[in-house]
Formats: structure tokens, sequence, C-alpha cells
């Protein structure tokens, strides 16, 4: 079987959702999904999608580059660790690749609440992944 097909409900919800610029490739086993979402939702729709296929992401076959359009607005949080930077990850889990770091009291974008635990951010420098929301405040 290949990855295609093995993610085609992948692939199918990324179209489906409005992803553009969707580009699907698979290159030394592990299956490449580029493209931007049209909001958070459907970018989070497709972790979720990933997550019924993968159960906690364990095979790592897949690198999901989808990043959420520009144009999408967003309310601005404050990092608040105690000393460190935040980590922000390519997808919602301590276990997904660190794609930026946010300094403490730095203030970036927040796209979404991907659920309690995990948002979905942008750094100024317009890095974007999801951070651990327990280190976030919404600035009123």
């Amino acid at each position: 079987m290949t990855l295609i097909s093995k993610y085609k409900v992948l692939i199918d919800t990324a179209k489906s959702s409005g992803v553009l610029d969707l580009q699907v490739a698979e290159q030394d086993s592990v299956l490449h999904i580029r493209g931007t979402a049209p909001n958070a939702d459907a970018k989070n729709k497709l972790w979720d999608v990933y997550n019924q296929i993968d159960p906690n992401y364990l095979t790592g076959d897949v690198v999901m580059n989808v990043d959420v359009s520009t144009a999408v607005a967003g309310t601005q949080v404050r990092v608040k660790t105690a000393n460190s930077n935040l980590n922000i990850r390519k997808g919602p889990g301590t276990d997904q690749l660190i794609v930026g770091k946010a300094a403490k009291d730095e203030v970036i974008t927040l796209i979404s609440r991907a659920n309690n635990q995990w948002w979905l951010v942008r750094t100024k420098d317009g890095e974007e992944g999801y951070a651990y929301a327990q280190y976030l405040e919404p600035l009123e």
C-alpha cells in the first residue's frame, strides 16, 4: 500500500477543506503534504484526520507543512513562561517537531484554539505552529 493510498482520506479532506496550492508527494517512505489552509479550523481538521489514521502520530510517515492563510485575523496573546522560550511545534503535541520559539513576555498572534491544551499561533516573524496553551495569556 502506498502512503498516498493510506492517507487518501487526509488528502481528500485537504482538497475539500479548500487548502490552496496543495502539493502531495511521496519521497523516501514519507508523504509530504504542503499548502495553505483558508482558516485554522481547516488546518485543525487535517490534524484530527491524521490522528484518526495514525493515532498519536506514531509512524512518522507524514510531514504536513500546511499553514493558515495570513489573511486570517487573530487576537494577541502574551507568552507567560517562567524563564525560558516557548516552543512552537508543527502539530499539537510534544512529540511534534519544534518549528520556532517565542520569548518570555513576547506578544504573538493567536490564530485559533485547537483544543484546551494546544493553540495555533503565529510569531511576529511569521513562524506558525502550535503552542502549549498553559503558557499563553490573551491580551485584553
